[in-house]
Parts: structure tokens; sequence; C-alpha cells
């Protein structure tokens, strides 16, 4: 079967909930859910141990194999032209529909006098910190962590290095090297997603044995709201890509939901990546395009994580009953906007942006801590929403490309992926 593996996801996302319903009646459930756990744990170790050489061969072969520095600025303005419009719309979209479906009305909580804590890291978010964070000390380092903000600097300066130096007979045998490592990485990668459906119950079953199902009844609103509000985020970004890609947006949803429902269930978008990328190649989408723009969305373009910064910056505002007048919220967008950008790495990232900039507009932290209880729900929907954001950011700037075929057209390129990995 052409699509067993997303058969073997969907089969483990059910038997997830299934297992995790029955665990959460057991007589200790932390125990069951750390088991269940493990299985989560290894898939997510062998992703994090394959990200940063995929992403490095990827990125330089993409850039060492365009044409010269013309290609490479056109692809990167149009890239960095799409991610910025992409999040302001889903901020702005965010506060739209927070403020009209009112997710955090009638709850009517009070803040308490003294700092509530949330366990979140936020320290590092300012300016400076930022700012320096985007270039890597040791690119071994940046590995080790897997930061891919990072590993994307340094992969690009080698790439264009390598570009501006090809022609040599030294230089094109490092050249040939690195192509030669992609389908490598990409086979390796096809042995790696065949436990996606073990990681993938894993997740789900130790989520569910912890928090039971009541807790979907608990924060149905906020769940059902924000989820609406992804519904209405993916109906614009389908339909800005159909003018781009015509009919064949309905083919490309097609060929990335898999990595979509691995990265809804495991709320990872590292988990989602390699077999994203091999996707994206397959659907006919030009490898160094993949290779260039995908690690950039990666790190830029997270359409999910900048709706729900401020839907849920406005759910707690609703929460505790503190007015925020139009013109506050427009400073917040342009906020989140700014400071959320590299923080893909850090762990809880969205939910870090949201608790570092809740002083600076009078947001009570108890209300981090509120919709941190329901955070990885939140989580696995707006993880898909970004991988399918970069899904079509990538199509859409190589559809623009005067030498690419029509995308989704084209043979597939990626003839290395094994044949199992993509059934």
């Amino acid at each position: 079967m052409k699509n067993r593996l997303t058969l073997f996801i969907s089969l483990g996302m059910v038997l997830g909930v299934l297992a995790g319903w029955m665990g959460h009646h057991a007589a200790d459930p932390k125990a069951v859910a750390d088991r269940y756990a493990i299985l989560t744990d290894v898939f997510l170790r062998l992703i994090k141990m394959i990200i940063g050489p995929l992403v490095i061969s990827t990125l330089v072969s993409g850039l060492a194999g365009m044409s010269g520095g013309r290609d490479i600025g056109r692809i990167g303005l149009r890239s960095f032209a799409w991610f910025v419009g992409a999040s302001l719309i889903s901020l702005a979209l965010g506060l739209v529909l927070a403020n009209d479906l009112q997710p955090g009305a009638g709850l009517h909580l009070v803040a308490g006098a003294a700092t509530h804590d949330t366990g979140l890291n936020t320290a590092g978010l300012n300016v400076h910190d930022v700012v320096t964070h985007i270039v890597p000390t040791s690119l071994l380092d940046a590995m080790a962590r897997n930061d891919i903000l990072q590993i994307v600097v340094f992969s690009m300066f080698f790439g264009l290095a390598l570009n501006a130096l090809k022609g040599a007979p030294a230089i094109d045998a490092v050249i040939r090297l690195v192509d030669g490592i992609v389908p490598v990485m990409l086979r390796l990668t096809g042995y790696v997603m065949r436990f996606a459906p073990l990681g993938v119950f894993g997740a789900l079953a130790s989520a569910v044995t912890i928090k039971g199902l009541d807790i979907l009844v608990s924060y149905g609103r906020l769940l059902s709201t924000f989820y609406l509000g992804l519904a209405a985020l993916w109906a614009v970004l389908v339909a800005v890509g159909y003018v781009f890609l015509g009919k064949r947006i309905g083919a490309l949803l097609r060929a990335v939901r898999e990595p979509a429902l691995i990265a809804f269930s495991t709320a990872s978008s590292e988990a989602a990546f390699p077999r994203l990328a091999q996707r994206l190649e397959s659907f006919g989408i030009d490898k160094k395009v993949v290779g260039f723009t995908l690690p950039l969305g990666y790190a830029f373009n997270l359409d999910g994580s900048m709706m729900y910064q401020s839907f849920a910056a406005i759910f707690i505002a609703q929460a505790f009953g503190i007015d925020m007048p139009i013109s506050q919220q427009v400073a917040m967008l342009f906020v989140l906007m700014i400071s959320s950008k590299g923080m893909a790495s850090v762990p809880r990232g969205s939910v870090v942006v949201v608790a570092a900039i809740a002083p600076m507009f009078q947001l009570p932290m108890e209300g981090v801590a509120l919709v941190l209880a329901i955070d990885q729900l939140l989580d696995m929907g707006r993880t898909m929403t970004n991988v399918i954001g970069n899904s079509i950011a990538t199509a859409v700037v190589a559809q623009l490309e005067p030498w690419h075929a029509a995308v989704g057209d084209a043979t597939p390129l990626s003839t290395a992926v094994p044949q199992a990995a993509g059934r």
C-alpha cells in the first residue's frame, strides 16, 4: 500500500489514546506514562541524530548548486518576504479571532499578589541575547543541541563559500561529496521514519495517561476556539497558495500529510522535518529550493506558533478581566513578531515568548500557567500548522523561480528515498 505509513501513524494515534485512557485508570498512572514515553523518547532521539547532518547537507548542497549570487539573493528575498507576511497574518488573525470568540471571557480569574512560577526560562529573551544567539560559536555545539537556527547560519556561509569558489577541481570534489551525502541522509531518514508509528503511539498514550480525557472537557472552550482559529489560518494559507499553485495545492497537502500527522501527534517540528523534506522533493520541488527555503522556514516561519502567541495573550487578558485597547494589541503584535524569531529551538518556545512579554503588557503570570496546563494539546495543532505553512511557502517560492518546472507536475526528484518509507 502506497499510504501504509500514514495508515500506521493514524492507527498509532488511535491506539495511543485508547492505551492512555486505560493507563489513566491504573494504580500508578505516572509509572505507566513513563513506560509509554520510552517509545517517544527513542523516536525523537533518532530524529535528533539525523537532523543536523540532514540540514547541513541539504542546505549546503542547495546553495552550492545554484547558478550564482543572483539566484540565492532572489530566493532568499522571496522566502523572507513570505515569512514576514505570513507571520503578520497569523498574529493578526489570532488577535481578531481571540477578540471575536472571547475564549477567556466569563472565567473572572483574579491575579495573586505573588508572581506565579511557570517554570519557564525567559531570562534570555532580550534583544542582545536573541541577536547574538543566531551566530554559533561552534558548529559542534550547535549540532549537539540541535539548534536549527545556528546550523542554518553556518550552512549558509559554508554553502555560499562553495558556490563562490566552484569550478576549481578541489572545490568541485567537496560539492560532489556534499551532494553524495544528501541521498544517504534521505535513505537514513527512511529507516528512522519506520519508527514513527511507535513514537506517535507513545506520545499520545503518555499524555492521556497523565492528563486523562477530562482535560479536553475542562479546557474545551480554549481548545475549540484555538483550533477553529487554526482552521481559519489554514484556509488563508491554502487560499494564498492556490493563487500561485492552482489546483496543485490539493496535491501538495496530500503529499505532506504524513509529516503533518507526525508533527501533530508528537508536537515536534523536528520529528517532521526529515520526512517533510523528502515529500516536498518527491512532489517535484527542486532540491535546491527545498534545501534552502525549508530550513529557513523552520527558523523564521512558524505560522501556528505566531497565531498561538497572540491568541494566548488575549485569552489571558480576558480570563483576568484586563482591558487591552486596540492600540496596545497592535503594539503587542509587533513585539511578538520581533521577539519570536529565532525561538524555534527553545523548549516550549511559543509559551516562553508569551511569558516574556506578559509583564510588558501587565498580564499576570498565573495566566501563562493556565495555558501551560494544556500546552501539549495546543502545541500539537500549532506544530502541525507550522509544517503546513512551511510546505506551502517552499512550494510557492519554487513556483516563482523562472527555471523551475510547474510544482507538482515534475518527476519526483528524491529517487534515493527507500520504497518502504514512501508507503
